[in-house]
């Protein structure tokens, strides 16, 4: 007999498929995980159709096609103001999710720590445990999601390696301002501790508030990874596709990890996302209006609702407060309720916290949908 030992013990199916499951069994409306339910872009997929034809079916470069590569590069330019080299500084990833991992796999080691605000996406901590290293979470401050720099300055020491920062953040949709950022360059300023920045919601940011990277600051420059996703911006969430960009001391030691973890991304995708960006700048001009009136639509339909809300800042999800209707449940029982009496599926909060606040009531609904599926949602929610 064998005998198995998981790295992982306590991980199991991650809320995502539970709630998806659950609202595929129920016949419930789906609101708990984050992808649209309409069509991309007709431009984009006439783009994907011409690359295939086109004979772009073959393994790509390792980093990514560079085609794509200069048109990120041309983005942050055009935003950031910032000189890019695409040869040294960017690789394209199959997702977000293992950029973010192979960033935690080339640079922290075991015993290191990494700070993590919580609630978090769910790939971070386990990221961080398999390389044997200590995941040190962090909540942030309710209602509106801050960061109490006074923990964060008592929980860095001299094993603390990196600092996970998500903006504009999942699951409560908080954006850092240039305050938040000047406070972590002034905390790590003379410390060996490496920024990872989850930018993946960089484009869908709302009220006129400006996405500020951290590659923007020149004190992070050399010591930051930025992940992006081109499934969010482009809603093509299957195709699977994002980057990673960092200065080339920090690429060559990423590229390292990265070429084991997964050969190359898919190629007639990458060649598809590049000709679009070229020929459809208005795209990610318009993103952010889009968005917010989805936003906008949905929380309208919740004006004469019992839940309490405020208006996310960024991403496509908005948190609803439940307490006025059901304060003696938890948010997963919530959760359950709405789905077997209501047929609407959301996620709760509580699930991104290593250790949740006892009296969180907030559940995360995806706003990323048709204005019909959002005023169906906002009717249901309303009669609760």
């Amino acid at each position: 007999m064998i005998t198995i030992e998981s790295k992982l013990p306590a991980q199991g199916v991650t809320i995502f498929s539970v709630m998806s499951a659950m609202a595929q069994r129920l016949n419930a409306l789906n609101l708990s995980q984050g992808f649209p339910d309409f069509p991309a872009p007709p431009a984009l997929l006439n783009a994907l159709s011409d690359a295939t034809q086109q004979g772009f079916n073959q393994y790509a470069p390792g980093d990514g096609l560079m085609h794509l590569r200069e048109q990120l590069v041309q983005l942050f330019a055009h935003r950031d103001k910032l000189n890019i080299d695409p040869h040294t500084e960017v690789t394209i990833t199959p997702g977000a999710t293992i950029g973010i991992f192979s960033a935690i796999q080339a640079v922290v080691h075991a015993d290191d720590e990494v700070i993590i605000f919580d609630p978090s996406y769910d790939s971070y901590a386990p990221s961080v445990k398999l390389v044997g290293a200590h995941p040190i979470h962090i909540a942030l401050e309710t209602p509106h999601f801050t960061v109490d720099w006074n923990r964060v300055a008592a929980a860095i020491n001299h094993k603390t390696r990196m600092i996970i920062v998500n903006t504009p953040h999942n699951p409560t949709g908080a954006v850092w301002g240039r305050e938040d950022w000047l406070n972590l360059i002034e905390l790590i300023r003379d410390k060996n501790i490496i920024v990872l920045s989850d930018e993946v919601y960089e484009h869908l940011i709302f009220d006129g508030r400006q996405h500020l990277s951290a590659l923007s600051f020149p004190e992070l420059r050399e010591r930051s990874f930025v992940v992006g996703s081109f499934g969010k911006t482009f809603h093509v969430t299957g195709w699977k596709t994002g980057y990673c960009i960092a200065a080339p001391a920090l690429m060559q030691v990423f590229r390292q990890i990265y070429q084991f973890a997964n050969f190359c991304g898919v190629t007639p995708v990458q060649m598809a996302l590049a000709n679009f960006m070229a020929e459809h700048p208005e795209h990610i001009a318009e993103l952010a209006h889009f968005y917010q009136a989805k936003r906008d639509r949905f929380n309208a339909g919740l004006s004469h609702s019992r839940f309490e809300l405020i208006p996310s800042a960024g991403t496509y999800f908005q948190n609803l407060d439940y307490s006025a209707i059901r304060p003696d449940l938890k948010d997963v029982e919530m959760c359950q309720l709405l789905a077997e009496q209501h047929k609407i599926v959301a996620i709760p909060v509580s699930v991104f916290y290593q250790k949740p606040p006892e009296n969180l009531r907030l559940l995360r609904f995806c706003f990323a949908k048709q204005d019909s599926t959002l005023d169906q949602a906002a009717e249901i929610l309303s009669a609760v």
